[in-house]
């Protein structure tokens, strides 16, 4: 059985490099994109004042409508973009305020994905990711990391995101 996927894009600027990536997966299955861009999610507060942005109303949506969630993010300064980090310190509401919806992460799939203009990543750069995933019971998928050049998405990521995409159905 195949299952529902959902590619999260985490960056900055909604028509980049990870765009291209995402149209790349996009253009070759089917499967749900999230552009978190879109979407108006502030900073985790430990007050709870920022209820009323989107971030409830999209994480339900991610877990009711998917099976696998793939999490794309360029690289800003060796890390995952703010808005990936963002969405994930938001997740701490779940654990606190919203736990029946918390609890429906575990059992889900969780991917993670890059985009940099380096064909290699010479450090962890998925460890938040991977023990995020296990925290919550979630089964990571693993970490792909992929490469533009020229303005385009390298025959190398391409054959490597088949491969991924396939291996997460």
């Amino acid at each position: 059985m195949n299952k529902r996927i959902t590619v999260v894009q985490c960056s900055s600027r909604s028509t980049g490099d990870t765009n291209m990536l995402s149209q790349y997966i996009l253009d070759n299955n089917n499967i749900r994109f999230l552009d978190l861009n879109s979407k108006q999610i502030a900073q985790y507060r430990y007050d709870d004042a920022n209820l009323g942005d989107d971030f409830l109303p999209t994480i339900s949506e991610l877990i009711s409508e998917s099976d696998v969630m793939i999490f794309l993010t360029p690289i800003y300064w060796y890390s995952m973009s703010g808005l990936m980090k963002t969405f994930f310190d938001r997740i701490s509401e779940l654990l606190k305020d919203e736990k029946s919806l918390g609890r429906q992460l575990r059992g889900k799939h969780l991917g993670y994905m890059s985009m940099s203009n380096d064909r290699e990543i010479d450090y962890d750069f998925d460890m938040p990711i991977r023990k995020s995933a296990s925290y919550l019971g979630m089964h990571y998928r693993g970490y792909l990391h992929c490469c533009v050049e020229n303005g385009r998405l390298t025959s190398d990521s391409k054959s490597k995101v088949d491969d991924y995409i396939n291996l997460l159905r």
